[in-house]
């Protein structure tokens, strides 16, 4: 038990460092860390999904808070924005959904931090958004918690169920960006077609 809340402790630290300094595997620490909780006892992964969802809400809330303070300038600087017509695009869309959009940017890889900082330019309330935020931590969590139980599913050996989470999160964050860059450059060039017609 006390190596299973020394798991729970790291995976809280891991994922709220992860998601204020965006380039620690977040999903896959959670995946890993069920797989491992799920040859313990298969409801310690209740636990994991609890602590993943606790340490990526601690993270947003700080993330946010950064947003707030350091606005369109500091995001500039530390690359977080790279073009000010996709930010413009995720404030439209949260203005209509604020849910469902928060929802889906914490699934989408590299979707999260943009999503977070127009929230912030917005103005988006304090109170609103750590309301909102709330269940897509959970589902965050509970999705990359499922990719490693599916780990537990396999392999008999706690270290062949981590590394097989650990890898499958990798593979379809990887996939999953791809198509997603592939979709953002073809709804650009459909946005210029018309621009290049009307001229």
């Amino acid at each position: 038990m006390s190596a299973l809340l020394s798991t729970l402790v790291s995976l809280i630290v891991v994922v709220t460092f992860g998601a204020v300094v965006p380039i620690v595997p977040t999903g896959a620490a959670v995946s890993g860390a069920a797989a491992y909780a799920a040859h313990q006892n298969p409801l310690y992964v209740l636990l994991v999904i609890v602590a993943g969802a606790g340490g990526a809400y601690i993270g947003d809330l700080a993330m946010y808070a950064i947003c707030r303070w350091g606005g369109e300038q500091l995001a500039r600087r530390l690359h977080w924005l790279r073009d000010k017509e996709r930010l413009e695009r995720m404030s439209k869309k949260l203005q209509e959904r604020q849910i469902s959009v928060l929802l889906v940017s914490r699934l989408l890889p590299g979707g999260r931090v943009p999503v977070l900082l127009a929230a912030a330019l917005m103005g988006l309330d304090w109170r609103r958004f750590a309301v909102t935020n709330l269940p897509a931590c959970l589902l965050w969590s509970t999705v990359y918690a499922g990719i490693g139980i599916f780990g537990y599913a396999i392999f008999p050996e706690p270290w062949q169920s981590v590394v097989a989470a650990v890898l499958l999160v990798l593979l379809i964050s990887q996939t999953a960006s791809i198509i997603s860059r592939r979709r953002e450059a073809a709804a650009e060039a459909r946005e210029v077609r018309p621009r290049q017609t009307e001229a």
